[in-house]
């Protein structure tokens, strides 16, 4: 009986010991993965957010300014009076194209700046190529509201309406039915 205890007693231990050493390595395998340990300098880490560099001014209400109409007036006299110098020394801007989408006949109301200015005004498609010349005169300075038949060889789709005025051109989509 001594004997069979003994062995019991070897058996119960080697299995103790085996399992010790088992559980043992498993915790080791999992802290050398968990743990980090590095002598090495760390890098900088670059950010991958795009930075934006532009020259923006940043918003200053004017509360309380002379020259402002109400009490709590956000706007400037300086941006006012740029932006009418601006409309002032274009010789070329299109007040409004009507109707869109067209059928048979297109409205154009625009403005040009100078006596005498060279005016062509053109149907192209959605590849830049020319479809149809509507007008090529010279107009006199104002606003003025033209006319024009669309001729029946635009198909229906999407074009673009280009108006050149001396230098400038503006360039307006257009649908036809």
């Amino acid at each position: 009986m001594k004997l069979y205890t003994k062995i019991t007693l070897l058996t119960k231990l080697a299995c103790t010991l085996c399992i010790v050493l088992l559980c043992g390595i498993n915790s080791w395998a999992q802290q050398a993965d968990s743990i980090h340990i590095s002598l090495k300098n760390r890098t900088k880490k670059v950010s991958r957010i795009p930075e934006i560099k532009a020259n923006i001014q940043s918003y200053k209400p004017m509360f309380g300014s002379i020259g402002n109409t109400g009490m709590f007036s956000t706007y400037s006299n300086t941006s006012k009076s740029t932006a009418t110098t601006i409309v002032k020394d274009r010789l070329l801007t299109i007040v409004k194209i009507y109707p869109n989408p067209v059928e048979d006949q297109l409205n154009i109301i625009l403005s040009i700046g100078k006596d005498g200015t060279q005016t062509t005004i053109k149907i192209l498609d959605l590849l830049g190529n020319e479809v149809v010349t509507l007008s090529n005169e010279r107009l006199n300075a104002g606003e003025q509201t033209k006319s024009f038949t669309i001729p029946g060889k635009l198909n229906a789709g999407i074009y673009f309406l280009r108006v050149v005025a001396g230098a400038e051109s503006q360039v307006k989509r257009i649908s036809v039915l």
